[in-house]
């Protein structure tokens, strides 16, 4: 393989002018015959503004057996999500849902559950779930009023039960439930918070991994074989990593591009804030499709308490200021009724002005349910208005609002420029993290005392 075709992508959108789409042919037992003549077809595609896919066909040619199928091609995020939306009004039924094929759907008010890998992922919304839900129990009905008529009895009453609540006569409460952390609804008061609908991201358990295809053995023996590698390359250099080695020098490691998935080279470097702690920087540069993304952690783990940081922007230098917002950190805004919730935009080391406008181009440039095609008129009216009152806080015409900073783990920082004074536009505030803090920073199943006894 030469070096520009391992740097193609792997998943790529189809162009009508394409030629070489790069079908992978594998040699394949046909399922019907018994023989092994069939050929399988592979075709590794992305729909935009949606997910990577891939497609299968199989043929054989001895027995003209054919099968078609589409299987996801997205990648699993590192934590789940657990959506919860309050329906109250057939507007909400219009909210737009992205359902990956691990997600759970319940309706507690009626109890009613489709469970995951029941149904294939699907962009709908709240009445469209509801509706093929209808439409899958009535479609074996007849059957079942002749060979089981006492179920097909009940089952008809409760598709009843889900033609009412589809008319919304009741507020119900649509809850998914998703380990690979693919699924979306909408947020209908964009870009302010909408109070019906709840996001909470969480570890996932064992059972939820293996459900996403992820296992502790195969972790543990990939984890195994990287610590040798890295032995054996100390070996070799003779380098002995210490700290103050990696404060002087830029690491180099192999890795996969977030957007198109083709190797591509990380950059990482440990560095010092000052008056705070030391961090991570982590830069990738895809020169494949041009992608790039810096990344910031903590050097120091999770601190005792949390930290809010609230600025009163009064002049414009005060966009200038040095911030670091982790992966934990969630953002906002009061005077303009916004919050950007934990994990939105990743963990950056910036200024208070490029951290505004990654916020923007994240809400205006990366989602199309809110400025593209599938946003609504009025939607579109909001988000124009919305920008206008950002683009005045960035562009400095705008002073007095306060910036927010929300950090469970404590590990975000914003510039005083006062220091080591303290700053009178800045209050920092510490506080005791709550049970569901614990729960999303996934420490509330850690075993802290006598750990080792179960090894």
């Amino acid at each position: 393989m030469s070096v520009e075709e391992h740097k193609k992508p792997v998943f790529r959108e189809l162009q009508a002018d394409d030629h070489d789409p790069e079908i992978t042919e594998i040699s394949s037992l046909c399922f019907n015959c018994g023989k092994d003549v069939g050929m399988t077809k592979l075709l590794l595609t992305k729909i935009p503004f949606y997910k990577e896919i891939i497609l299968m066909s199989f043929e054989c040619d001895h027995c003209g057996c054919k099968n078609n199928e589409v299987q996801s091609g997205e990648k699993i995020q590192e934590k789940g999500v657990l959506i919860r939306v309050s329906v109250t009004s057939p507007i909400d039924l219009n909210r737009q849902v992205i359902k990956s094929d691990y997600a759970t759907v319940k309706i507690p008010e009626i109890d009613f559950e489709v469970p995951p890998q029941s149904k294939r992922g699907e962009i709908t919304n709240i009445e469209g779930i509801l509706s093929r839900c209808i439409a899958g129990l009535e479609q074996d009905q007849p059957v079942r009023r002749t060979l089981d008529p006492d179920s097909a009895e009940k089952i008809e009453a409760f598709i009843q039960v889900l033609i009412d609540t589809k008319k919304c006569g009741k507020p119900f409460t649509l809850i998914i439930d998703d380990p690979s952390g693919n699924s979306f609804v909408e947020n209908l008061n964009a870009p302010h918070v909408d109070p019906a609908l709840t996001i909470t991201h969480f570890e996932r358990n064992k059972e939820q991994d293996h459900l996403v295809g992820i296992y502790e053995e195969e972790l543990k023996e990939i984890k195994e074989e990287e610590e040798e590698e890295e032995e054996e390359t100390d070996a070799v250099t003779g380098d002995d990593v210490t700290p103050d080695t990696l404060a002087d020098e830029v690491l180099h490691f192999g890795t996969n591009c977030p957007s198109c998935n083709a190797p591509c080279e990380t950059n990482m470097k440990l560095t010092s804030i000052p008056f705070f702690k030391e961090v991570i920087i982590m830069a990738t540069n895809c020169e494949a499709c041009g992608h790039r993304t810096n990344e910031v952690k903590s050097g120091s783990g999770i601190n005792e308490k949390g930290v809010k940081i609230t600025l009163r922007i009064t002049d414009p230098i005060d966009l200038s200021r040095d911030v670091l917002k982790s992966e934990t950190c969630s953002m906002s805004i009061p005077e303009l009724d916004f919050e950007v919730g934990a994990g939105t935009l990743g963990g950056k080391f910036t200024t208070l002005e490029g951290l505004l406008v990654a916020m923007k181009d994240q809400l205006t440039g990366q989602n199309p349910l809110m400025c593209g095609d599938s946003a609504t008129l009025a939607l579109k009216e909001k988000m124009q208005e919305f920008n206008e009152k950002l683009d005045n806080i960035i562009s400095g015409k705008t002073f007095g609002c306060r910036i927010v900073l929300d950090d469970p783990a404590g590990n975000s920082y914003l510039q005083n420029v006062y220091a080591p004074e303290a700053d009178p536009e800045m209050e920092i505030a510490y506080y005791q993290r709550t049970f569901e803090h614990n729960e999303e920073l996934g420490l509330n199943d850690m075993k802290l005392e006598d750990y080792e006894e179960n090894e």
